[in-house]
């Protein structure tokens, strides 16, 4: 079973008594395992598309089905649990609270889980371990460089053990260096965990990394091809 299936999507918005369609009967699968690279112009549709698939809003027509569950059935709260427990979201301006510690803001969405104090710091602290910044767990986001500020943002995204990882421009206010990191930190996470990655962007050096490339124009997926692993080096 694919950890996502998005069948005949559309989604269109009603602006001053008009009818602007973004998303055109979108079709794709994404397997378990699998790092993809959405792509396209601004205005294409991948970031419509990105919030549908994450469950931030819902299409006009069609399906989206997590881990064989088809979304567009579910109230309010059984929307909220899968996102929560199968989703994890990483945005290009990190959204860190920044007079929380990076080992507080890890560890924020599993309070909002229940999650016991103790199990809570274990997480944070081997997360934020897996990402290098071991010796930075308990500096604030404002005494940490961009990109050590988009690792924090990233354990944070995992903490709650999500299958599907979403980034929405991950590496856009980082320099070409830092982007080559934190782009290789998330092909070993995703290579170690199993864990399905979908990132948005628009550079074509990030998209030229990642396995699976989906291409987007005019609101259709005009391209969508697998290529071998390509390593960072050439960043």
């Amino acid at each position: 079973m694919d950890i996502l299936n998005v069948i005949r999507v559309f989604k269109q918005y009603h602006e001053e008594g008009r009818i602007l369609r973004v998303l055109k009967d979108v079709s794709l699968s994404v397997g378990h395992g699998e790092f993809c690279a959405l792509t396209g112009v601004s205005g294409s549709g991948k970031t419509t598309l990105m919030n549908l698939i994450g469950l931030l809003d819902r299409p006009s027509d069609g399906k989206i089905l997590i881990n064989g569950t088809d979304t567009s059935v579910l109230n309010a709260n059984a929307t909220s649990e899968i996102r929560s427990k199968t989703i994890g979201f990483v945005f290009q301006s990190f959204h860190l609270l920044p007079h929380y510690t990076a080992l507080d803001n890890v560890a924020l969405p599993l309070v909002y889980a229940g999650v016991g104090k103790r199990q809570r710091r274990r997480r944070a602290e081997r997360l934020l371990f897996e990402v290098g910044l071991a010796d930075r767990m308990h500096h604030h986001p404002g005494e940490l460089s961009g990109g050590q500020c988009q690792r924090v943002a990233i354990a944070r995204a995992l903490v709650g053990k999500p299958s599907l990882l979403l980034a929405d421009e991950p590496t856009g206010n980082l320099d070409s260096r830092a982007a080559g990191d934190v782009m290789s930190m998330l092909l070993r996470l995703n290579s170690a965990l199993g864990l399905s990655v979908i990132i948005v962007t628009h550079d074509l050096a990030i998209a030229g990394k990642c396995s699976r490339r989906i291409v987007m124009r005019d609101g259709t997926v005009c391209n969508d091809e697998s290529c071998e692993y390509r390593d960072m080096k050439s960043l």
